[in-house]
């Protein structure tokens, strides 16, 4: 049995794009612009094109060119490209150990009031 090549990696840049095509589902270069301008003004048309294209040669995006305009979906749904980047982080900055994640987050003022008592109801809720 051959060993599936890992998922490719994004990039801060790319995860930030990401971000905004998550929600769009599948959407054309000129959507994806004007979805990024609403949280970046500075953002030009050329950068988010350009940028697509290097993602869909990496495989985070994938590309329906059946139409003029080519149509782009992310390659990966959200919460799975998360729990890769998650997994990989805890392997390579915390040994292994999602205890070490949590409390480092914990520590360093990572996380607000409101979300530590939404862990702490978690787990509580997973005591029971």
């Amino acid at each position: 049995m051959a060993k599936q090549a890992p998922a490719p990696k994004p990039t801060a840049a790319e995860l930030n794009l990401l971000r905004v095509i998550w929600p769009l589902g599948a959407a054309t270069v000129k959507q994806v612009h004007e979805a990024a301008l609403a949280e970046r003004p500075e953002t030009t048309y050329a950068n988010v094109l350009r940028l697509m294209q290097v993602m869909h040669g990496k495989g985070l995006l994938v590309r329906d060119d059946s139409q003029r305009s080519h149509v782009y979906a992310p390659a990966q749904a959200q919460e799975s490209l998360r729990t890769g980047l998650l997994r990989d982080l805890i392997h390579k900055a915390f040994a292994g150990s999602g205890k070490e994640l949590v409390m480092a987050a914990l520590r360093d003022g990572q996380v607000s009031r409101k979300e530590r008592e939404e862990i702490r109801k978690l787990l509580l809720k997973e005591d029971k």
